[in-house]
């Protein structure tokens, strides 16, 4: 059965509408892996667990952000995207949304035998706790918020640590894999670490 990012609070009912679809049901739902801690990724998972009994999966950088509902760490805008103020945060009402215990914490180097195989990249800088996963091999990469594909590879919306965002992009960009799907924007379906290491392989 596929899993799930957590979604933005009070949008479960978008991820059990998609599990209908695929003609199965919310209970067939095991496994809720994270990328990262950001409540646009895990701000409905409080309803999806409950909902699904899904074991969650998270990086122990991040896992206090599930646990007690922030405070977030704020980020600095990159230069590029910077139209408001240079600093913000990502943190949402704590009023608006559930928290949840992560069951099993992800570490850099880590194969979850979970679809076939899902190998665990730490990726820190957008978050300290951001991983990007590789399956099946160089099959897909799972980016996470390393950057973005809205208008082109760009960079996400903002950095805890730009410095250390930067060399997870270089990370990033000595992997090998065919395809890319990003948390925000349009997946690449060929050639993804191709076009990954010309924008930020340097």
């Amino acid at each position: 059965m596929r899993s799930w990012t957590g979604g933005f609070p009070d949008k479960a009912s978008r991820v059990f509408d998609a599990i209908r679809q695929l003609g199965r049901t919310p209970r067939d739902l095991r496994h809720l892996i994270f990328t990262h801690g950001h409540p646009d990724h895990i701000g409905s998972a409080a309803a999806i667990v409950r909902e699904t009994g899904a074991t969650t999966y998270m990086h122990a950088l991040d896992a206090p952000f599930a646990e007690t509902g922030g405070p977030f760490r704020a980020m600095n805008r990159p230069r590029a995207c910077c139209r408001g103020p240079r600093t913000a945060s990502c943190g949402v009402r704590r009023s608006g949304w559930n928290r949840f215990g992560s069951n099993r914490h992800i570490a850099d180097g880590e194969t979850l035998q979970i679809a076939g195989g899902l190998h665990a990249v730490h990726i820190p800088g957008h978050c300290a706790g951001q991983v990007a996963f590789l399956w099946q091999g160089e099959r897909l990469l799972i980016a996470g918020d390393v950057g973005m594909n809205i208008l082109g590879l760009g960079d996400p919306v903002g950095f805890e640590d730009i410095e250390e965002g930067r060399r997870s992009q270089r990370k990033v960009a000595t992997l090998r894999f065919n395809a890319a799907v990003f948390g925000h924007g349009r997946p690449i379906h060929s050639g993804a670490s191709e076009r990954i290491r010309s924008k930020w392989g340097r």
